[in-house]
């Protein structure tokens, strides 16, 4: 695709978040697979399904300009998933404290991705007058914000400090 307009640039970055998503949402099932504390998994789970319907939102908004929403590959979320791929779901870490505290490292490294994605395709959005698709995109950033601040929560409830015991 050729970017010549901001409207254009919007769609590529909506591509791109579409795709981010598209490889988190893998990642973050292989998370919730290896987590061991039952509020995590719970996180993870509700994770999943946030990721979900933040794609589903996003291939809509995509389809609504007459684009493909398969058109990126986002590099960026790529890397990203290889790092929870190295240092949670592929990593050999003994204490289930320790590995439950890195996957909330790794998935939290993903969601401030998908943060800065939601971030800037809501402030083209803005600028471009499309009022729906920043309504929608509002939605999905306020949705993100709240996933990113849960894992911080346990984070500092329990999950680090039993890693440190």
């Amino acid at each position: 695709m050729t970017i010549s307009t901001l409207k254009d640039l919007y769609i590529d970055q909506l591509q791109d978040l579409y795709s981010a998503d598209k490889q988190s949402l893998d990642a973050t099932k292989k998370l919730h697979e290896k987590a061991t504390s039952p509020e995590l998994k719970s996180a993870l789970e509700d994770g999943v399904k946030g990721i979900s319907q933040g794609m589903e939102q996003v291939k809509g908004l995509i389809q609504g300009h007459d684009a493909n929403p398969n058109g990126e590959h986002c590099k960026g979320m790529e890397g990203l998933v290889a790092e929870a791929k190295a240092h949670a779901i592929n990593a050999d870490i003994a204490d289930k404290d320790v590995l439950d505290a890195s996957i909330i490292t790794q998935y939290q490294r993903m969601t401030h991705y998908g943060l800065a994605g939601y971030g800037t395709a809501l402030a083209f959005a803005k600028r471009l007058g499309l009022k729906n698709d920043a309504d929608t995109l509002q939605t999905c950033l306020d949705n993100t914000y709240g996933g990113d601040r849960r894992m911080t929560e346990i984070a500092t409830g329990d999950v680090n400090k039993e890693a440190m015991a």
